[in-house]
């Protein structure tokens, strides 16, 4: 018995874009287009009754932009299992850290290459968080500061110091084998407290732990 192929869904406004993504992907035998969305709104539809595995989700769109819609979807707790993953021309985009606050758990560049899209649909599906340290580091250090003044949260109190110390290398960008490195721990010690920490604070994926820990103050942009 086969496992069942990667859902995904496409919201682009631009037609050639969503048939170029649907080409590529339907390509592969582990993953299936289930549908498509030319805006936000039709997007947010789409989702509640497709329940993709993975949305790949353009900012720039008519109706509702995807930030609105990925807010909408990442707030829905039946739409728990889809992974968002923010599609965008520039790598800095001004909205992609709004983006990743508002749920999406990662994003990719429009011009990626294919091997690399299909690589991304794959991981995200797996759970993995879509935001290689380089990027996270740059993006945090480029939109961080513009973000709201940090402010301690109580939730931080549920966290033990070990916890606290593993939350602030995600903020750092740092993968689970570097943060296992630096604690002098197992791979394995390190994923499981991250993945507590992230349940513990609520967090829809890594990428939103990252988001946190500079909101809650603790991990500053001037510390990369």
């Amino acid at each position: 018995m086969t496992d069942a192929p990667i859902k995904v869904m496409l919201a682009d406004d631009q037609v050639l874009v969503r048939a170029g993504f649907r080409a590529l992907l339907d390509a592969q035998p582990d993953i299936e287009v289930v549908g498509e969305a030319g805006d936000g709104q039709e997007a947010v539809e789409q989702a509640r009754r497709l329940r993709p595995d993975v949305l790949l989700m353009d900012i720039r769109m008519p109706r509702l932009d995807g930030l609105a819609a990925t807010r909408q979807i990442a707030a829905d707790e039946r739409l728990a299992g889809v992974r968002i993953v923010i599609l965008t021309t520039f790598e800095l985009d001004e909205y992609v850290f709004e983006a990743l606050r508002g749920g999406a758990g990662g994003f990719l560049v429009k011009d990626t290459e294919p091997v690399e899209l299909i690589h991304a649909v794959r991981a995200v599906a797996a759970g993995d968080a879509l935001l290689s340290p380089s990027v996270t580091r740059r993006l945090i250090a480029e939109f961080a500061t513009r973000a709201k003044t940090p402010t301690p949260s109580v939730r931080l109190n549920a966290l033990t110091d070990r916890e606290r110390e593993v939350m602030a290398l995600v903020g750092e960008g740092l993968t689970n084998e570097e943060i296992a490195a630096r604690l002098v721990v197992s791979p394995a010690t390190a994923k499981t407290h991250v993945s507590r920490t992230m349940v513990k604070l609520g967090a829809r994926d890594r990428a939103q732990l990252v988001v946190f820990a500079y909101e809650s103050g603790l991990v500053r942009p001037g510390w990369l």
